[in-house]
């Protein structure tokens, strides 16, 4: 059912049809946007140049494609349009690392003038491009979760629609704790920024509810088998897993194969809806706890993966459905500006200021450090309610309601403690 869309022919395709609906655009419609939407002159002469900086090689490559594919999804619906203007969309591959980031953010901004960021993807990417972006007064929307961006060092032109690297794990921590009563996990993650935010995030939690972690596993993010770390997994009633991209696939397949039957969980991208149609019987049972699931039964959602399916024959996961959010987010603060992103600081202003109610991940709102406060769903992998000719399905079990990056601790004393690292929290003994 899936047709496999290389990350040539996608950057092909996506940059022949920013060019056609730019030249192409019908004049009824852009009058009618234009007189929707209120504009200044030089608002309305010139297009809104909007970045995207993502990645199309490597692990995290499924990822960053699914980015790009929601951001055309919804120029598509809009007529690559915001706020009234047409839309310059201009993408650029980071190739997942810090130096191409800091390059290819370069280029967008000094080069193509962009008027806005969507990316990047990796939270040691935007690491090494927030200054930078503070210093050209760049507002950017990424879905990148570098939780101190939002917390002991925020960027006064970052916003996140998407989580801080440790808010879903949060939950999940709690929900492994309380309601699926386990006591002691093991957690194993990539070795770097996003994975171990992630378990501290849920080791945080977890402890808070009752539970001890009883060894942390740091596999490098470029692992060929991850067999050799399965095999240390002993000793505990439960695994939390925090893999992204393409690594979950090959985790849970070393998982089963060494035998092992304990109950795994897991955060945004460990269970991501882009990857059910390569998930095998390995990873049914598998708990997860993302801001965004397809199975959301809303308006919002509804047309977004119809969008999806339209577009791209394929399944968006939350790479893309908050790609799509952030442009939601983008053209409701050029709405509230008249169209015109010339002032940056206003046009900040106006972006931290949206509060939505038709998103594809539901209700959303910023708090004061620019991070999301939206819904949370935990979701079982297995094959109740499947659809869209899929054989697996995460179905929403629980929902968490306004979730805050602080999860429930008073926001001093959550920052009062040291960013989430490699070793800490420290582990206790159980």
């Amino acid at each position: 059912m899936f047709r496999k869309l290389t990350p040539r022919k996608e950057n092909l395709a996506f940059r022949k049809m920013t060019r056609r609906a730019l030249l192409a655009g019908t004049a009824a419609g852009t009058a009618a946007a234009l007189a929707r939407f209120p504009t200044p002159a030089i608002a309305q002469a010139a297009p809104f140049k909007l970045g995207l900086l993502t990645v199309k090689t490597g692990p995290l490559a499924q990822g960053g494609i699914q980015m790009e594919q929601g951001v055309l999804t919804y120029l598509k619906e809009t007529n690559y349009t915001m706020g009234g203007r047409k839309v310059d969309l201009v993408s650029a591959d980071t190739g997942g690392n810090p130096a191409g980031t800091k390059t290819k953010a370069q280029e967008l901004i000094e080069r193509d003038k962009v008027d806005a960021i969507l990316g990047p993807l990796a939270a040691f990417e935007l690491l090494a491009i927030t200054d930078y972006i503070r210093e050209q007064k760049t507002p950017t929307l990424s879905v990148a979760g570098a939780d101190d961006l939002t917390q002991r060092r925020p960027n006064p032109y970052f916003l996140r629609a998407a989580a801080a690297s440790s808010q879903a794990m949060q939950p999940m921590g709690h929900y492994a704790a309380t309601e699926m009563k386990l006591k002691r996990v093991v957690t194993i993650s990539e070795d770097f920024a996003f994975g171990y935010e992630q378990m501290g995030g849920f080791q945080s939690a977890f402890q808070q509810d009752g539970g001890c972690i009883v060894s942390k596993l740091w596999p490098p993010l470029v692992t060929p088998d991850y067999t050799p770390y399965a095999a240390q997994i002993s000793d505990c009633d439960g695994v939390c897993q925090g893999f992204a991209g393409s690594n979950p696939l090959r985790f849970m397949k070393a998982y089963a194969n060494t035998g092992l039957k304990y109950p795994v969980v897991t955060g945004e991208t460990g269970g991501d809806d882009a990857l059910l149609k390569s998930f095998g019987e390995e990873a049914i049972g598998l708990i997860s706890c993302t801001p965004y699931t397809v199975d959301l039964d809303t308006a919002g959602n509804n047309r977004f993966v119809e969008g999806m399916l339209k577009n791209y024959d394929t399944i968006p996961g939350q790479y893309a459905a908050i790609m799509y959010v952030s442009c939601q987010v983008i053209a409701a603060g050029l709405q509230a500006v008249g169209g015109d992103a010339s002032d940056k600081e206003k046009f900040m202003a106006a972006l931290r200021a949206v509060s939505l109610t038709d998103t594809p991940r539901g209700p959303v709102k910023f708090d004061h450090f620019g991070n999301i406060v939206g819904t949370f769903y935990v979701r079982r992998l297995g094959t109740e309610g499947a659809k869209y000719g899929l054989k697996l399905w995460n179905k929403t079990i629980k929902t968490y309601e306004n979730v805050s990056q602080f999860w429930t601790w008073p926001e001093q004393e959550f920052l009062a403690h040291p960013v989430y690292s490699r070793d800490y929290p420290p582990l206790t003994k159980c």
